[in-house]
């Protein structure tokens, strides 16, 4: 006879195109390590990657429990553990490194060749609970949460971590302008750091005209456009360019197009990687003559995590809004089906 006191629903994926609601299960502790009762997960772009195509993962393996973006109560703490308490409200960076290799101990242990990832290679919190493990316990993963700070917000930070990663490498100055290629959370969560920073023009650029008038709802000091930007462009910057160009999707034709909307001495970002296999045809003498700096940047370090959810703490950015729709675990095929097709913006899970 099962015991259902010991179980919880989980949403694990089987293989490409197989994901399920599972009753399995709650995770068993060791004196290290520490159960979390999940109390929002966000739905990531990386989620419908996995579920679309299956784990490309080494050391991944099936059935795995998805979802990276969370936060919640902790529900019991290993004898071991000094630094939590039970009934705390965390918030978790998925990123796990090894702690003691170079790159780790230069505070960039989301790029740890060894790493490990909650939801990607290790149950994630697309369920009840999830259990944290020692090395995430010992090496800062969790950030005890604000009380100002939803669970909602709070799970989507991991997302904004990783976009005040990209901020930080491709720099912005008060005054400068910035175009953002992508009308969805990761597009207005760029924007919002930007404003911040003092731009005088962000241009918001996307297909999707609901998705457009969505962020400007949220954000009126956007000049979003629809379709292709360059005659918006050339008008509001006098034929200059902009300073900043973001690529907040994953588009070939968007980053090879992302070169001629970029001014003299201006920055290009990808943000959004592309699926593999797939590159770009770049004319490198635009680089050259108009001294463009282009980086790419992924994941986030503690020290973003904990930066990134400072904003949010203080009121600098309103990360709530940006989700757009919640859900029971037991509905989650609607959240994976409106974060596919680009219904909304964040899509969160949320438990009880």
């Amino acid at each position: 006879m099962v015991d259902m006191k010991n179980m919880m629903k989980a949403a694990r994926i089987y293989g490409a195109n197989d994901f399920r609601i599972d009753d399995i299960e709650i995770p068993e502790i060791d004196d290290n390590e520490i159960l979390l009762r999940v109390k929002a997960a966000a739905v990531c772009g990386t989620d419908l990657r996995m579920i679309q195509n299956g784990i490309d993962e080494t050391n991944a393996f099936y059935p795995l429990t998805l979802g990276h973006e969370f936060s919640g109560i902790i529900e019991k703490t290993g004898s071991n553990v000094k630094d939590y308490a039970v009934n705390q409200r965390v918030c978790v960076a998925p990123n796990i490194g090894c702690g003691v290799c170079d790159i780790c101990t230069s505070g960039n242990s989301h790029h740890c060749k060894k790493r490990h990832t909650i939801g990607l290679d290790i149950d994630g919190a697309f369920a009840e609970f999830v259990k944290i493990p020692a090395d995430a316990v010992l090496h800062g993963n969790i950030t005890p949460l604000p009380d100002n700070i939803s669970y909602e917000a709070a799970a989507a930070n991991e997302a904004f971590a990783c976009v005040f990663n990209a901020f930080e490498r491709y720099g912005f100055y008060p005054g400068e302008t910035a175009l953002i290629i992508g009308a969805g959370a990761i597009g207005l969560m760029h924007a919002a750091l930007v404003l911040m920073a003092g731009a005088s023009k962000v241009f918001l650029n996307d297909l999707s005209e609901e998705r457009l008038a969505i962020c400007k709802n949220i954000e009126p000091r956007l000049i979003t456009i629809a379709g292709d930007p360059t005659e918006i462009i050339n008008v509001e910057t006098n034929n200059k360019g902009v300073d900043l160009v973001i690529t907040a999707c994953s588009s070939v034709i968007v980053q090879e197009e992302a070169f001629s909307y970029a001014a003299l001495n201006g920055r290009i970002n990808f943000f959004g990687g592309l699926p593999s296999g797939r590159t770009i045809n770049a004319d490198t003498n635009i680089i050259h003559y108009k001294q463009l700096s282009v980086s790419g940047t992924t994941r986030s370090s503690h020290d973003h995590y904990r930066k990134a959810l400072g904003f949010i703490e203080k009121n600098l950015v309103d990360v709530d809004s940006f989700v757009t729709h919640r859900f029971p675990i037991d509905r989650i095929d609607e959240a994976i089906e409106n974060a596919s097709n680009q219904r909304g913006l964040k899509q969160a899970i949320v438990f009880e």
